[in-house]
């Protein structure tokens, strides 16, 4: 009963689903969510389409790698294979985090580290349609790696991630050129401190010691495609545009010191710096739980959290997306989570209750997403994005001889259209409807239903971006005539 209501669900989703579409800036914009992973494709589908019908175009999963593994496990391959076959249906990109579960497990040798690389190797050569690999997680906290200094108060933990993701790299790409690997995935904060009780790094410290590890080892080729950094707050109730000018934290608003950190430490060396695409691999905004949720969830909420109404929530990631959405080199961010951890001192940061009911800010945060994929979330200074159409059919010359004039659309991005019908002869317009479309949703344009007198027609198109115009994209039907 319950795989048949789960294909139910994702047969009624399916009608649902939005048309497939990505940023016309490169931004995608997606969630941090394990939740979609499933042992059988009917239920992987039926997540994955709940995911995409509330705004999101990518998803973050995990693979744990333990010591001895050379592969995936077949429970967990199969998994995966589920959770990218989904995806691929519903028009939502997959990255895969591998990493080990915790700093006592810690991939320190080379015997460990080809380990490690041959694992993740497998998932992209049995699993072809994931493509994108994160190596690793926060590797400047003590929490997921260790050491992170030497005895002598030395750093160490930048070094050791470089071999890992250096020994990763390649064995990814042995397996396809077109994979993708990504590294760093450095917390937003460190205390920098060898001697302290929590030994970290920050991610300042951090990527400057990687770029000088990098130097020192002489490799001829790159370590990674795309650079991740999680951009937490400081607390929930600090807004994404606070930036941390005269610390070394990094957020949302530090993209300006997060470009000339990676351009210090890997320009000029085969390793791209200023130009590596970054990726936004966590965010996330905690929300107060109303009284009549509340025993939903276990335990007691940190006081150092800080978390926000919903209605702040829904603002805080409406303006990460649009900070993000402006910034060259960002690639893309992942919202952490979709739906809320039940453990108060976990995350409770998702749209969705832990119950799978939806939060207030949904709505707001849905409709960031679809602006961020169509390109309209905020205008951006020097951005002109050219919209095309993905999907375009004009009327048939059986229907003009019935009277009827209509064009059926799909655009790339959001877009404002005007369809005439113009003598093909005068370039006389006859005929004209506007009006506008989001991304990858599939209007039909009726112009009229009325006689013509006989003579050469034709229809034109004319496509401009609403927010970030470039432009226009101009589009003919071949000429037809009447009667």
């Amino acid at each position: 009963m319950r795989l048949g209501l789960l294909a139910l669900l994702g047969a009624v989703f399916g009608l649902a689903v939005p048309g497939i579409a990505t940023a016309g800036t490169g931004l995608i914009a997606g969630a941090v969510e394990d939740d979609v992973r499933a042992s059988t494709i009917v239920e992987a589908e039926a997540k994955m389409t709940t995911l995409r019908i509330a705004g999101f175009r990518a998803v973050r999963v995990t693979s744990y790698w333990t010591p001895g593994l050379t592969r995936p496990t077949e429970g967990e391959l199969n998994v995966l294979q589920n959770v990218g076959a989904a995806a691929e249906r519903n028009g939502i990109r997959v990255y895969v985090t591998v990493m080990h579960p915790g700093s006592k497990t810690t991939p320190l040798t080379d015997d460990a580290r080809a380990q490690f690389a041959a694992y993740a190797a497998t998932i992209a050569r049995e699993a072809p349609s994931l493509q994108h690999f994160i190596v690793g997680n926060e590797p400047n906290l003590n929490r997921f790696w260790l050491p992170q200094f030497g005895l002598d108060g030395s750093s160490e933990s930048p070094a050791a991630y470089l071999a890992l993701v250096a020994t990763t790299y390649d064995a990814l790409k042995d397996v396809s050129p077109a994979v993708k690997v990504y590294g760093g995935t450095v917390s937003p904060r460190g205390s920098d401190r060898p001697g302290g009780i929590r030994p970290t790094h920050s991610p300042t410290k951090f990527i400057q010691e990687l770029g000088a590890a990098y130097r020192t080892s002489g490799r001829d080729r790159p370590i990674m495609d795309a650079f991740v950094v999680h951009v937490y707050g400081d607390n929930s109730s600090q807004p994404p545009a606070v930036a941390h000018p005269l610390t070394t934290s990094i957020g949302v608003a530090d993209y300006g010191k997060l470009v000339a950190l990676l351009a210090e430490a890997f320009d000029g060396t085969p390793q791209p710096g200023s130009e590596l695409p970054i990726l936004y691999g966590e965010y996330g905004v905690e929300s107060e739980i109303p009284a009549a949720k509340a025993t939903l969830y276990t335990g007691t909420e940190p006081t150092t959290t800080k978390p926000v109404a919903e209605q702040t929530q829904a603002a805080y990631y409406e303006q990460a997306l649009a900070l993000a959405f402006c910034q060259p080199n960002v690639a893309g961010m992942l919202l952490f989570l979709v739906r809320d951890e039940r453990a108060r001192a976990t995350w409770q940061s998702g749209v969705y209750y832990v119950d799978g009911t939806p939060k207030t800010s949904l709505a707001r945060v849905r409709e960031a997403l679809d602006r961020t994929t169509g390109g309209s979330i905020t205008r951006c200074p020097g951005v002109k994005l050219v919209v095309r159409p993905t999907f375009l059919r004009f009327g048939t010359r059986s229907a003009a001889k019935r009277g009827v004039f209509r064009a059926t659309l799909q655009c790339d991005l959001d877009c404002v259209y005007q369809v005439r019908l113009e003598r093909s002869t005068t370039h006389s317009t006859k005929l004209v409807a506007r009006g506008r479309a989001e991304v990858g949703e599939r209007v039909r344009i009726d112009l009229a239903s009325r006689r013509l007198a006989p003579g050469q027609y034709r229809y034109t198109l004319r496509l401009v971006h609403p927010v970030n115009p470039a432009p226009p994209t101009l589009r003919q039907s071949a000429p037809f005539a009447l009667p």
